[in-house]
Formats: C-alpha cells, structure tokens, sequence
C-alpha cells in the first residue's frame, strides 16, 4: 500500500474508535477499550483512576509512562496521543511547573482528548492535530518523549524516529511501547488495510525497528521488556478475527502468525547529532 493509502486508512479507522469507542490495536478478549486490557498491558488501578473518563481507550500494548522516570518540570510529547490516556498520566508525573503535549492526526481524537482536558485538573496538557512523521513541535523544546503501539502504523517509521530525535533536547529520552515482529507476514496480511489499522501488517521485524531507532541518531537504545502476546489474546481480538475470516486463514496459520507478534519497550537518548537521514 502507498503510504498516503495507508494514512488515510488508519485516520478513517481511528475516527470510528474515537466516535464509536471501537475495537483497533492491541489484544483483547472483547473489547480494547475496557480497562481490564489495560491493567493488563501495565496500568494499575490507581493510575487509571487518576485520569479523566473516555481517555482510556484500550488502544495500548503497554504503559511507556511507567517506564519514563518522570520529573517534575520536564516537557513530555506523545506520539499518538489518542484519548489522551499517557498524555494525562505523564501530566500527574511532571506536575504543574512541566508541560504535556499529545500529538495525532485524527480530528475526531484529538476532540476527544480536548474534550477530557476540562475532567482534568491539571491544566498543563495540550493537543495538537499534526502527523508524527512531520511533528508541530520545535527543536530541541522536549525531555521525554513517548509513544504507545502508534509508530508501527506509520509507513515511514524512520521518519518519525528522526522528528523524536529533532524535538528533544540533548540527552532528552525516548520511551516506546510498540508492536513488533519476530518474523515477516505472509503477503496476504501484510496487503491488508484492516490489518494495518489492527497494528498488525504494518509492525517491522523486531532487528530493523531497533536499527532504525539507531540511524535516527539515538545512542543507549534498550530494549527493557519484550512480551510475547497470549493466542487467546490474538485469536480473540475483533480485529483479527475479522481478517482471520475475509482472508480465510486456517488454524495453523493463525497460531503461527500469534508467535511472531511481540510487544516492546524501548528506550534511546539523544547525545549528540543525527547520522543518517530516512528521506
């Protein structure tokens, strides 16, 4: 797929999540977007109390603000901000001396997410409509950014890691929880919209997102923890399930599709200039 046919299928499929609290990336045994999906990719009770209701979307595969090591008074930027779930956790943690921007390029998100603002009580949170390969935010004004299961819907992940890299400020963080592939996906998936908006044919192999996170310019980069997803999770998931039935995939296949998929947390640090460029 050209990567304008991609952008345009993940926007169209994110504005019928942010309007019909659908089901999109990320495991679940009904629903992405009942909290129990959440608690179990990373977020406690006590953080998703602590946000305003219809910012948990269940669209996470992972929780990249536990991982961050916040402080108080730095500047936070999430890559697809969605609801605004991370965006409003990163608030509690930098309080109100840091700042909080959210990043998407779905209208009907980023209405949601502002629509949350005024249920929240901290006022350092902002959203900006704007696509992550081409980020509204200046150089060098970031400490920390994050990102939850976005960039592997985006058709230039290079990009996207060289405009983290642009925005933070030297020996700023990043910190990611995403979707990656321990093995390619058979032609038919990887052709597949639905299964680009799913998260699935868009993922990398697991080598090449690491060394495109490296070509950006990043040192240190880690990977802190690799979760290998459940079958059930992956069987059971609407979305699958859907692609699983139009392409007519049988049993075997689909187990073996379910063992190549793994979530990741990564991390890198910006020390010094970009190297190499993405186009």
């Amino acid at each position: 797929m050209e990567e304008e046919t991609i952008r345009r299928s993940v926007r169209e499929g994110y504005a019928r999540i942010a309007k019909a609290k659908g089901s999109c990336c990320g495991p679940s045994a009904s629903s992405c977007c009942e909290s129990d999906v959440s608690r179990r990719i990373g977020y406690s009770e006590g953080e998703l109390g602590s946000v305003p209701e219809g910012a948990d979307l269940g669209l996470g595969c992972g929780n990249p603000v536990a991982l961050a090591s916040l402080r108080k008074g730095e500047t936070v930027l999430d890559l697809g901000s969605g609801g605004g779930l991370d965006c409003f956790l990163a608030a509690n943690k930098v309080g109100r001396k840091g700042r909080v921007i959210g990043v998407d390029m779905t209208p009907e998100m980023i209405d949601k997410a502002r629509s949350n603002v005024s249920k929240f009580r901290h006022k350092n949170v902002e959203f900006r409509l704007g696509e992550i390969e081409n980020l509204p935010v200046a150089d060098n004004s970031v400490d920390v950014v994050i990102s939850n299961c976005v960039i592997n819907l985006s058709p230039n992940k290079g990009r996207v890691f060289e405009e983290a890299f642009r925005i933070l400020k030297p020996r700023g963080r990043l910190m990611i929880s995403d979707i990656v592939l321990l093995k390619k996906l058979p032609e038919a998936i990887r052709r597949s919209a639905e299964a680009y908006i799913g998260c699935i044919s868009g993922a990398a192999l697991k080598g090449e997102y690491i060394k495109m996170i490296q070509a950006a310019g990043f040192r240190d980069v880690t990977i802190i923890e690799e979760t290998r997803f459940p079958l059930e999770y992956v069987v059971d998931d609407p979305t699958v399930r859907k692609i699983v039935k139009r392409l007519k995939i049988p049993p075997r296949k689909i187990r073996e599709l379910a063992e190549s998929i793994v979530s990741i947390r990564v991390r890198g640090v910006k020390r010094g200039q970009r190297i190499s460029g993405h186009g």
